[in-house]
């Protein structure tokens, strides 16, 4: 796929043209988008979507390999009748220990094959240590730094003060 260069509001107006079209015009960008005439069966929108999700991937990058890889497993075992196991959480392995200092104080979580052990307890997920820990909501996989923070939420770890070290 080669990628064209676009500005984001010529990539908006790009796609907010598509509705505008009939369809008709929309198999005729298809073909011209993807090289291959529009399956017969798609519907005008379907074809809206695939299309403006094509001039999103060519001008921005698409998805990432490891999701190809993950889909193309997925693809396969659903052509074979296997199973995959699709996680979509960051895999951490039995006996990694994390260590969080909250409030001046050092905690140690042990993972384990089936969860997690935090002071003598064991628990089903991170985010009920995290939980314990504050006395407040958290994103166990944020809180000990096993996931970044995503960008649009400025809480997700917590507010960074003298509380949060």
């Amino acid at each position: 796929m080669v990628r064209r260069q676009f500005d984001l509001s010529a990539l908006r107006d790009e796609i907010a043209q598509l509705r505008d079209l009939d369809l008709p015009a929309l198999r005729e960008r298809w073909e011209k988008s993807h090289g291959s005439p529009a399956p017969k069966t798609v519907r005008r929108d379907m074809l809206i979507r695939s299309l403006a999700y094509r001039f999103h991937a060519e001008a921005l990058g698409g998805l990432k390999p490891s999701t190809k890889r993950q889909l193309r497993q997925i693809l396969d075992a659903t052509r074979t009748g296997t199973e995959v196991p699709v996680s979509s959480s960051p895999r951490i392995k039995a006996g990694t220990r994390l260590i969080r200092v909250w409030q001046d104080k050092t905690h140690t979580v042990t993972v384990l094959a089936d969860g997690f052990e935090w002071n003598g307890s064991r628990y089903r997920s991170l985010s009920e240590i995290a939980r314990s820990m504050t006395g407040t909501r958290w994103n166990g996989l944020v809180f000990f730094g096993v996931k970044p923070r995503s960008s649009g939420d400025k809480n997700a770890i917590g507010q960074r003060g003298a509380a949060d070290a």
